[in-house]
């Protein structure tokens, strides 16, 4: 069985807790996408050549997770991000564990769009950034960093900015994604809808 679900959406939106849940949930591998870019970029602020940084990318690479998800390595990340060489370098790497036997789900920003435009399954998790920026700064106060709400949604917003009108892969919903708005849902109700929407598309 090849089937990939392709979840796209903006930081904090809830599609790194739903990617995990429903590739749980139905016994699919799980990619976090948005870890290789923050692995480039963590290089990047060691001194590293940005597409040799990605060309040299190992699983390795990929963890401690928390020293990933520092807010300067999440900007690094989304400056490499916007580099299509990069882009192209980690290209090859998502396809084949998109299409491994057994199945995957992906979380990014261009699965559904570039990665894996023949998944069977897309959804566009997002939120208003406002939403958005006080999920992740909770995260963040409760990892011990110290940083002000004006600090986090200018920084979600700026993120969202370079996402969106970047000319490699921008971020936007697939024309066929299902679109998923958790704004005023709880996590458990933004589980529901994904794996309603999720069983939908695969009967």
């Amino acid at each position: 069985m090849k089937i990939t679900v392709a979840i796209d959406g903006p930081a904090a939106a809830g599609k790194g807790t739903i990617s995990k849940a429903v590739a749980r949930e139905f016994g699919l591998a799980h990619l976090d996408t948005g870890l290789l870019y923050r692995a480039v970029g963590a290089k990047v602020l060691a001194g590293a050549d940005p597409v040799e940084a990605a060309e040299a990318l190992t699983p390795d690479d990929l963890t401690p997770e928390d020293a990933l998800r520092t807010p300067e390595v999440a900007q690094a990340a989304s400056r490499v991000a916007a580099d299509p060489d990069v882009r192209e370098k980690l290209l090859e790497f998502q396809r084949n564990f998109a299409r491994r036997e057994g199945g995957a789900v992906l979380d990014g920003r261009d699965i559904g769009t570039v990665i894996c435009p023949e998944a069977e399954v897309k959804l566009f998790v997002t939120a208003s950034a406002e939403a958005r920026a006080e999920r992740r700064f909770l995260e963040l106060q409760d990892k011990g960093h110290a940083v002000t709400r004006e600090q986090v949604l200018a920084d979600v917003k700026a993120r969202d900015e370079r996402d969106a009108s970047r000319d490699a892969a921008p971020m936007v919903a697939a024309a066929d994604a299902v679109e998923l708005d958790t704004t005023e849902l709880s996590i458990e109700e933004a589980l529901d809808r994904a794996r309603t929407a999720i069983r939908l598309k695969l009967n």
